[in-house]
């Protein structure tokens, strides 16, 4: 694989546009792919480091002298720091734009969502749907429209300020939305919001990650 072939496959892989990685190296689209088609050889270091930083990946990989394998390369995601209640609805604290940190996850463990500038993560806390995300953990997020969630997709969601995790369920016929636990506690019951009650639902987004620490 030639350095131009490395440079748009990750590109791609991180689902990164050509403008954008221009954007970030300080360079235009056509001078990328320039780059990506091998137009310019003997391409500088002072080229190749920010290329690789933005990629994420080293300079040596993309010179080809280092074949290290995509799954290895780590990837920085917005992270909220406060954990979403896998139990009850919580109240947590209002988070402001500078109180959202950072973390990096490997590719590996993100799939199709490695790279994805349209999720954050976060932590869960509680029991209530342990059997698919046990306490403590980490769960990536991605924004999603009322209409373009299915029954039994994981969401994030809250009610005035209550912040929690469940199964989502729009029972229509009835007129209300059940977010219902999914755990080996048979204690934990389903929480029901009427349509008429909802002015301060939100929904946040669906769990398209989960990430289970093992002890």
């Amino acid at each position: 694989m030639s350095v131009g072939e490395r440079i748009k496959t990750r590109r791609k892989q991180l689902k990164m546009s050509v403008d954008k990685l221009g954007e970030m190296v300080g360079k235009n689209r056509a001078t990328i792919y320039r780059y990506e088609s091998d137009e310019i050889e003997n391409m500088p270091y002072d080229v190749l480091e920010p290329l690789a930083k933005a990629l994420n990946v080293s300079p040596a990989y993309l010179m080809g002298w280092e074949e290290n394998k995509v799954e290895h390369f780590l990837t920085t995601y917005k992270y909220l720091p406060v954990t979403v209640a896998a139990g009850l609805p919580m109240d947590i604290a209002s988070i402001s734009e500078k109180e959202v940190e950072t973390i990096s996850v490997p590719d590996s463990l993100m799939g199709k969502w490695a790279g994805s500038n349209e999720i954050f993560l976060m932590r869960t806390n509680g029991d209530s749907m342990n059997r698919i995300i046990p306490n403590n953990s980490l769960i990536a997020v991605k924004e999603i429209e009322l209409c373009s969630l299915k029954d039994n997709d994981i969401v994030v969601f809250s009610n005035e300020n209550e912040y929690s995790v469940k199964r989502f369920f729009n029972d229509k016929e009835n007129e209300r939305f059940i977010f219902r636990p999914d755990s080996y506690d048979t204690r934990f019951v389903d929480y029901i919001v009427k349509y008429s009650e909802s002015q301060n639902l939100k929904l946040h987004g669906k769990v398209v990650v989960y990430i289970v620490e093992l002890d």
